[in-house]
């Protein structure tokens, strides 16, 4: 369904098919301990693996791994992902992840995933898409609220963080709310 890897051009951002040439901006990513937080990520990193991971993405067709780059002078500054592919149900889930403070409450994040929700909804046959933001993201939730998601429900006590139970909050947009949201 992803086999085609676009390029997305808005105003704030430009959504790239990510590869080897943003592994510096990943890395920066995985190591912000506040985008690491947000995203709930306990597992550790390496340079090595991350350099795979970018450069292998362009070979998955049930997946689209964009890297979100400033218009103005192309900086690395997040990735947003469609991904968990179920073809049968024409459903995804998407993620999106930004370096840290000096990419958030620009404008990048909203625009990258209203960006990647035109393209998968005007490009494929794709219904619904869906992802989980934990309770404590409210900056995330709200954006996702503005662009057209609707919480479906959470679930409860889903991550332990510093010792503490968090739970996720289920959203999904579905096409014919995308389309109406259009108009």
């Amino acid at each position: 369904m992803f086999a085609r890897k676009p390029t997305l051009a808005g105003e704030r951002v430009t959504l790239r098919p990510v590869g080897p040439e943003h592994v510096d901006g990943l890395w920066e990513l995985v190591n912000n301990p506040e985008t690491v937080r947000l995203t709930g990520s306990h597992a550790p990193f390496d340079r090595f693996g991350i350099g795979w991971w970018y450069g292998s993405r362009g070979d998955h067709d049930d997946r689209l791994d964009l890297a979100i780059c400033t218009a103005e002078d192309d900086a690395y500054v997040g990735e947003v992902v469609l991904n968990e592919l179920d073809a049968d149900n024409l459903s995804c889930n998407l993620r999106i992840a930004l370096v840290g403070p000096r990419a958030f409450g620009r404008g990048y994040g909203t625009e990258a995933i209203r960006l990647v929700l035109d393209h998968a909804f005007s490009t494929t046959e794709l219904h619904r898409i869906s992802l989980e933001v934990f309770d404590f993201n409210d900056r995330a939730a709200h954006v996702y609220r503005k662009v057209g998601f609707v919480e479906e429900g959470v679930r409860r006590d889903a991550l332990r963080w510093n010792g503490g139970w968090h739970n996720a909050i289920m959203m999904s947009i579905l096409a014919p709310a995308w389309a109406a949201r259009k108009t």
